[in-house]
């Protein structure tokens, strides 16, 4: 089942359709939606998860993001009326 992303680049807020299947994470997603290679990073965060508790990787994660340029990467409960519209 698929569900909604949204998330703010440069400022600009962009909502997009998600789906675990495709992706690892809401921050792979959105990498890949701008067009960001984030091998290295992907890389770099398993091997965290290895040695590191949940909260570290999660910094980690947060931390890199807000470096490339993003803000908050949340999950949407509900679907846009914009996505609805385009089934």
């Amino acid at each position: 089942m698929s569900r909604q992303l949204q998330y703010i680049y440069k400022g600009e807020t962009k909502v997009m359709t998600f789906s675990y299947r495709q992706h690892r994470s809401p921050h792979e997603a959105a990498a890949e939606a701008e067009g960001i290679d984030i091998n290295d990073f992907l890389k770099m965060e398993r091997q965290l998860e290895v040695i590191a508790d949940g909260k570290a990787v999660k910094n980690h994660r947060e931390s890199y993001f807000n470096k490339l340029g993003f803000g908050k990467i949340i999950l949407l409960k509900k679907e846009a009326e914009s996505i609805k519209d385009k089934r």
